[in-house]
């Protein structure tokens, strides 16, 4: 059992815990894993020092799953991160690996979100609590015994927390915590305010660090485009239409979305298959066979599913969903490029997923290029090109061999020749659109963005109202005014950032602060009018997220 299991067994895990984590498709631990996973099951405090992309979710998670109590229905673990992405992340990490435990129960606790579910969740017992540090605070206002039972605490990404001005909301919650606590602190680097933290919170803690190593993929072209959720499967078919291909496998996080995906493509006359953990070993064999000898061009799985999987007719990877990790991501489009042949690799990326993606180009060492989704000019001319290669080998002896029988047809219909080849390329064509209007009624998508180096770029023949941003901004409340900063989605800051970063430098109640709208390249904040000049002068040298905030009275025209 244990060798069937692989190395994660050798590390004193959970059996249930370890079947888990297989079948997420990994059978080795990464060296954070090996290294902490068994610092952290004998209850030592901890420091962690590794990049993200290293596996240091599972190397804290595993072991924390492992000494959680399911009949305890009370919360026994803390993990602090200091986005919302990141902890909505690292819940869903937990809940994967927890899903052979019954009993236990995982709550994310994040700003931008109503605290009534959460509250829910915490009351019913949930064993395991993911929470950004503001939002965290708010609940503790609410409850200062909420965290009298945690056993656990992990602060995941330690120096982002910082650096986003979370300190004190830190302290509040390490006094709202039990003393005898273990405590695990994870960061990418050591600067003095870490150590700081290190030596007032956490008892004779013992020292990992792991160097990321850099994975590249030299054969594989790579590339990502922006999307909204909503418009993945209309992004793959626009894919579809332009790229050349020979068989290619898309990835998906979920074994609903492979058998949507493959049924959409089905549709659309494609030969695609789905490939889930629920399929068959006999029936998974089928589809790969059928891969391989071009009975199937498509295939749709998760990551488990496509373990193992190795046609060398694979010529294309799309990531329609977003690997949890960089490892997986780097599994992923090894499928492609084999043989000694080129493969190419393109990943959609939804806005909240921009900070993945840079944690993917850090750790691969390459850049992902971001281009546009095609439009529909470009659809329409893939489609007329098939059709031309299509028809371009029966036009040499055409006329000699159906000559006859089109000077018939014209004359028994009563039309001419061009119309009764219109009438035959609308046949063969099986009523696919190919006009421009046409086919932008049949596939209306529109791209989230395009290339960062041409963020500003106008669209040709475009007037500048059209080119704003589509959501015009709500009616203020009286007695407020509306303020922008630069910063937004592409920059990886959420609601939670911008408003704890007003609270912490600006001194205000939370109640001043209105509305909070984070778009796409920019955001906007209502403030209280009264004083707003004050209070932007104290807010001058904010930083969230790293960048300046620069936050101004916002005129709208």
């Amino acid at each position: 059992m244990t060798q069937e299991l692989g190395g994660f067994a050798a590390l004193g895990l959970n059996s249930n815990i370890v079947a888990a984590v297989v079948d997420t498709g990994y059978e080795e631990p990464s060296p954070i894993q090996s290294q902490a996973i068994p610092v952290i099951l004998a209850g030592h405090d901890m420091i962690g020092q590794a990049q993200t992309g290293t596996g240091k979710t599972a190397a804290f998670a595993l072991p924390i799953l492992h000494r959680i109590d399911p009949a305890k229905r009370e919360l026994q673990a803390l993990i602090l991160a200091p986005t919302r992405e990141l902890a909505l992340q690292v819940a869903t990490a937990f809940e994967t690996y927890s899903k052979r435990i019954p009993g236990v129960t995982v709550v994310a606790v994040y700003g931008g979100a109503p605290m009534g579910p959460q509250l829910k969740a915490i009351r019913q017992g949930a064993q395991i609590i993911v929470a950004t540090p503001g939002r965290l605070v708010d609940h503790l206002s609410r409850n200062a015994n909420l965290l009298g039972t945690i056993q656990h605490l992990v602060l995941d990404e330690a120096d982002e927390m910082l650096k986003l001005g979370f300190m004190d909301d830190l302290e509040v919650i390490f006094q709202a915590i039990p003393a005898t606590r273990q405590t695990v602190l994870f960061s990418a680097t050591l600067p003095s305010s870490i150590r700081g933290i290190a030596e007032k919170h956490l008892r004779d803690p013992q020292h990992i660090k792991i160097a990321a190593k850099t994975q590249t993929v030299a054969r594989i072209d790579q590339a990502h485009m922006m999307v909204h959720a909503d418009q993945k499967i209309a992004a793959v078919l626009r894919l579809l239409e332009v790229e050349e291909f020979d068989a290619l496998i898309a990835f998906v996080r979920t074994k609903q979305a492979t058998l949507d995906l493959a049924a959409a493509l089905e549709a659309k006359g494609y030969k695609a298959a789905a490939l889930n953990g629920d399929i068959a070993q006999n029936q998974r064999e089928r589809v790969i066979e059928s891969l391989k000898d071009g009975r199937l061009d498509i295939v749709v799985a998760t990551d488990v599913a496509a373990r193992g999987l190795d046609v060398p007719r694979i010529t294309h990877v799309f990531n329609v969903d977003m690997p949890y990790d960089p490892e997986s991501y780097v599994h992923r489009i090894g499928r492609t490029g084999r043989a000694g042949r080129e493969g190419r690799a393109l990943l959609l990326v939804t806005p909240r997923e921009r900070r993945m993606l840079q944690v993917i180009e850090r750790v691969t060492g390459q850049k992902v290029a971001e281009v546009r989704l095609p439009n529909g000019q470009q659809v329409l001319d893939a489609r007329i090109k098939k059709l031309t290669a299509s028809l371009a080998p029966l036009v040499a002896d055409a006329e000699s061999t159906h000559g006859e029988l089109l000077d018939r047809l014209t004359a028994d219909i009563g039309c001419s020749p061009r119309a009764l080849a219109a009438a035959l390329l609308r046949k063969a064509t099986n009523g696919q659109s190919l006009s421009l209007a046409d086919l932008e009624r049949e596939q209306p998508l529109v791209p989230t963005s395009g290339p960062r180096e041409r963020s500003s770029e106008r669209p040709a023949g475009s007037e500048r109202g059209e080119y704003r941003e589509r959501r015009a901004p709500v009616p203020l409340a009286e007695g407020r005014a509306r303020c922008r900063t630069a910063l937004g989605l592409r920059d990886g800051v959420a609601a939670g950032n911008l408003l704890g970063a007003i609270l912490n430098e600006g001194g205000l109640a939370r109640e001043a602060i209105g509305r909070i709208q984070v778009r796409e390249s920019f955001s906007l904040v209502e403030l209280p009018e009264d004083g707003l000049d004050r209070l932007l002068g104290k807010l001058k040298d904010t930083r969230v997220a790293g960048k300046a905030l620069k936050l101004r009275r916002y005129r709208e025209d």
